[in-house]
C-alpha cells in the first residue's frame, strides 16, 4: 500500500512541476501569471522573462525525473535494478523538488507559502518512497 500512495504523492508532484514550467516558460507574458509570481509591472515580467524561461524548465525536467524514475520502480521486480535506479531516481527528483521548496523559503517570508506549495507533495512522496 505503501508504494501506491508514494506513487500517487510522486506523480502529483511531477504534474504540479510541469503546472509551474507552464507558468513560468510558456504564460509569463500573461499577468495573472507574472502576478501569481509577484512580479510588480509588465516591464519586470519582460526583463525577468528570460529567467523565467529558464526556470520553468528546471522544474519541468525535475518532473520528467519523477515520471522516468516512477516508470523504472513499477517495471518489475522491485529487487531488479531498474527497480533500484528507480526507486533512486525518483528519490532524487522529489528531493531537488524539495530542496527548491527550501530555498525559495530563504528568499523571504513572503515566500512561505509558495514554499510549501511546492515542497509539500516532493516531501510527502520522499519520505513514503524512502518505505516502499
Amino acid at each position: 500500500m505503501v508504494p501506491i500512495i508514494a506513487t500517487i504523492a510522486a506523480a502529483l508532484a511531477a504534474l504540479l512541476h510541469v503546472y509551474i514550467f507552464v507558468m513560468e516558460s510558456i504564460q509569463w507574458s500573461q499577468p495573472k501569471v507574472w502576478r501569481r509570481f509577484g512580479v510588480a509591472d509588465q516591464a519586470a515580467a519582460d526583463t525577468t522573462k528570460p529567467m523565467a524561461y529558464n526556470q520553468g524548465f528546471y522544474n519541468l525536467f525535475l518532473a520528467i525525473g519523477v515520471v522516468i524514475g516512477l516508470a523504472l520502480f513499477w517495471a518489475g521486480d522491485p529487487a531488479t535494478a531498474a527497480a533500484v535506479a528507480g526507486r533512486t531516481l525518483v528519490l532524487f527528483s522529489l528531493g531537488s523538488m524539495l530542496a527548491a521548496a527550501l530555498v525559495l523559503v530563504t528568499s523571504g517570508a513572503k515566500y512561505l507559502r509558495p514554499a510549501l506549495i511546492q515542497g509539500t507533495l516532493p516531501l510527502l512522496g520522499f519520505v513514503l518512497f524512502l518505505f516502499a
